[in-house]
Order: structure tokens, then C-alpha cells, then sequence
């Protein structure tokens, strides 16, 4: 017998949940295979299995949050499945239900004591059947000979957990009556409403999905966010793209999009404005003096951040390479936790999606998020006498105002206005 354990997964990921199961129970397994998809804060990552053999136990069910180093399966040696049933058991299927068992010793069992003791054991063994409890809270409880039914979970859907029994104290019989009464008065309630269960879903948020809103709560709650606001006309760019881009995907196979102009935008930017590429550590502010560029990507699971090292070192084409692998592998969910970790300052793009104008939520411990917006032609101002037609974007800068003050957010924003409105000094920049 081996135990499957959750590995070392980052620095940062000290658990995750179960997200599927690859293998079931009783499934031959070999050495170096992928058994279970374990879903993390950030990514998934799929576990092999370190032996060969039998998977004969699965210790945690879908759904299960695990940590690192605690075991998750069984695997035993081939063949070991298929014994699960005890021989005694086996010896014992063909016996009359009316005659009473007869031991080793050749004595009876007692038909009262002993119908009583059976009646009794399947009674509790039905209790524990219908509490609700992971795999690895029942073979605890069995070791432990602990009623299931007396264990207060602690989990919202009331699911027994491991730590539920690990934790258990005989002083929680009382205390477990009320919160059977609290779960059953709101059956009462709503059941007269039984004919409106079908109007809603109830979906369980991923762990992708709870992460991502812990942490944009985080933020708000921490940091002091302001946004700033100002647009960009787009003409230049779209004239440098629609004169440069049949060449420019010949020459490197990748299309010229509007992306890497906004970073390279970003990166000169932040050489101005150093404070919008930091971060607080306590009652330091750390400095960076590297420019790894966050993009945000709308994902299946969620929101998810992919960077872009070194970006002030890399040319457009090699800029919007990146941009391209690490979207396809957000959307194919091959992102590793390296692609998403370290990066120094964030860009979202809402207008994609048809966003006019927001104000994005900072991507801490970063202290700024650009915001981009759908590009709409509107009438400008070009002198006292004219108007025209641009293709103008809005575009918003969220910044914490614990280190970065208002001077500092409006100069990084009107520096991207004015990069964007001449493209071509942008390569210029270093």
C-alpha cells in the first residue's frame, strides 16, 4: 500500500480543491500517470501517481479542499481491488436470513442479543449513510468510533470534513441540536415555494472564482483606489497599423494589434512615473526596476493575469507573440503558475468587449491597472473652426494613493495620451 499525496505546488499554494478525479477506485494505475485534477488559487494542475498498482481508495471527493502533504488516494498492489469484501463476508452471502450465524468455534449467535446488536449497528450505519462527510471524514470516524451524526461541521453546506472529526469533542452534542434546527427551519419556510425551484440554479463557485473575489474585495479594503481618466485618439495608430500590417505579419507571422503599442506605452510611462511600478511591503515601498507587464485575460474560470517578463527589452512583434501564447494557453487552460506570477504593473482591455468607459481594480500587491476602452468615433475640437470624426478611446488609470499621488497618475496618464497619438516615437523609447 502507497498514499498519493498532494505535492509542492508554489510558494504561495498551500492548498487546493479537487476539481476531478481522472481515475476511479478500483482503476489500474501506473507509475508517472495522471490520476486527479487538482484545481489552485491561479491554476490547474493535474497530479501522477508515484507507483504502479491499484487505485483502492480514494481519501477526498470531488468538490474537497486539500492541503499540501496530506494524502488523497491509495494504491495498492494489482489485484488488491478486487478483494474489498472480507472472506468472512464472502462465506456468509449464502446463509439463510432465518438461521442464525455460527462462528469459528462452532457457537451460535443469540437471536435476541444478537439481532438487537445488528439491528442496532445498521441503524447507526444508516445514520452515518445519510450524513453528508468526504471519504476521508468517514474512515477517520470509523477509526476513531465516532457517530458521524454528533459531529458539528463547519462547512456552509454541511458537508463532514476531516478536520470536522479531527476537532470533535463529546461537549458538541449539545451544542449540534441547534444547528440542526437552524437548517431545517428555512426548509419549512420554502417549502411552500416548491413550485419556484425551478426558476433558480444554485452553481458552486469555483475556487478560481472565490479567489478572485477575496482578493478584488482585499484590495478595496486595503488600498486607498482613485481612478483618473483621459482619451486617446486613435487616428496615428490606426493609420501606422493599416500601413505596416500586411508587412509586419509577413515578416514575423503575427498580427499587429493594438496591445503592444499600449505596452510599450505602459513601459515609458513607468520610467517617468517610478512609484506606479511599485508595490508596499509593511512600511516600505519597494522600488521595481523591472517591467513585467500584467495582461488581463477573460478566461472560462475567471479573470486570470498572464505577464509578459521583461517587456521594455522586447520588440513588438516579440510583445504581441507573448500576448498571443499566453491568451491561447489561458483559454486552453495550460497556463503554468511561472506565467502568472511577479508581474509589476497590470493592463485590462474592456473594450473588446464593448466597454465604454469603467474604472479597473487594481491587481495587488500592485499599486496600478491601465484601463482600455472600446475605440468610438466622436466629434473632436481640432482648432477654433473645425470638427471632426476620431476614433477616440477612453482610457483610465486606477492607482493606489497611498504612494502614488494625483501629480504622478495624471503625468503617467497624458504620457500614454501622447505616445499613442505619435506612435512612432515610441520607438524611440528604451
Amino acid at each position: 500500500m502507497a498514499e498519493i499525496k498532494v505535492p509542492e505546488l508554489a510558494e504561495s499554494i498551500t492548498e487546493g480543491t479537487i476539481a476531478q478525479w481522472l481515475k476511479k477506485k478500483g482503476d489500474q494505475v501506473e507509475k508517472g500517470e495522471y490520476i486527479v485534477e487538482l484545481e489552485t488559487d491561479k491554476v490547474n494542475v493535474e497530479i501522477i501517481s508515484d507507483y504502479d498498482g491499484v487505485l483502492t481508495e480514494l481519501l477526498a471527493e470531488e468538490g474537497d479542499t486539500v492541503k499540501v502533504g496530506e494524502a488523497i488516494a491509495i494504491v495498492g498492489e494489482q489485484g488488491s481491488a478486487a478483494n474489498d469484501q472480507p472472506p468472512a463476508e464472502a462465506g456468509r452471502v449464502n446463509e439463510s436470513p432465518d438461521e442464525p450465524a455460527k462462528h469459528e468455534n462452532g457457537s451460535v449467535e443469540g437471536q435476541n442479543t444478537g439481532n438487537n446488536a445488528t439491528v442496532d449497528q445498521s441503524s447507526n450505519d444508516a445514520a452515518s449513510e445519510r450524513i453528508i462527510a468526504s471519504p476521508a471524514a468517514r474512515k477517520l470516524a470509523r477509526e476513531k468510533g465516532i457517530d458521524l451524526s454528533k459531529v458539528a461541521s463547519q462547512d456552509p453546506l454541511g458537508r463532514v470534513r476531516k478536520q470536522d472529526v479531527d476537532s470533535y469533542s463529546p461537549e458538541q452534542k449539545t451544542n449540534q441540536k441547534p444547528a440542526v434546527e437552524k437548517t431545517e427551519a428555512p426548509k419549512a419556510v420554502s417549502a411552500g415555494k416548491a413550485a419556484d425551484d425551478n426558476r433558480v440554479e444554485r452553481i458552486k463557485m469555483s475556487r478560481r472564482r472565490q479567489t478572485i473575489a477575496n482578493r478584488l474585495v482585499e484590495v478595496q479594503q486595503t488600498a486607498a483606489m482613485l481612478t483618473t481618466f483621459n482619451e486617446v485618439d486613435m487616428t496615428a495608430v490606426m493609420e501606422l497599423r493599416k500601413k505596416w500590417k500586411d508587412r509586419f505579419y509577413e515578416e514575423n507571422d503575427v498580427r499587429l494589434g493594438f496591445m503592444s503599442f499600449f505596452t510599450k506605452a505602459v513601459v515609458a510611462a513607468l520610467k517617468k512615473t517610478p512609484y506606479l511600478n511599485a508595490e508596499i511591503q509593511g512600511d516600505e515601498i519597494v522600488l521595481k526596476k523591472f517591467y513585467d507587464i500584467g495582461v488581463a485575460v477573460a478566461a472560462d474560470e475567471g479573470l486570470v493575469v498572464p505577464v509578459i517578463r521583461d517587456a521594455d527589452r522586447k520588440n513588438f512583434a516579440e510583445i504581441e507573440n507573448d500576448i498571443n501564447e499566453l491568451a491561447e494557453k489561458a483559454r486552453t487552460n495550460k497556463l503554468s503558475l511561472k506565467d502568472l506570477q511577479g508581474g509589476s504593473f497590470t493592463i485590462t482591455n474592456g473594450g473588446v468587449f464593448g466597454s465604454l468607459l469603467s474604472t479597473p481594480i487594481i491587481n495587488g500587491p500592485q499599486v496600478g491597472i491601465l484601463g482600455m476602452h472600446t475605440i468610438q468615433l466622436r466629434p473632436v475640437a481640432i482648432d477654433k473652426e473645425r470638427m471632426e470624426n476620431r476614433p477616440m478611446m477612453y482610457i483610465a488609470l486606477s492607482y493606489d494613493h497611498r504612494i502614488v499621488d494625483g501629480k504622478e497618475a495624471v503625468t503617467f496618464l497624458k504620457r500614454i495620451k501622447e505616445l499613442m497619438e505619435d506612435p512612432e516615437s515610441l520607438l524611440l523609447q528604451g
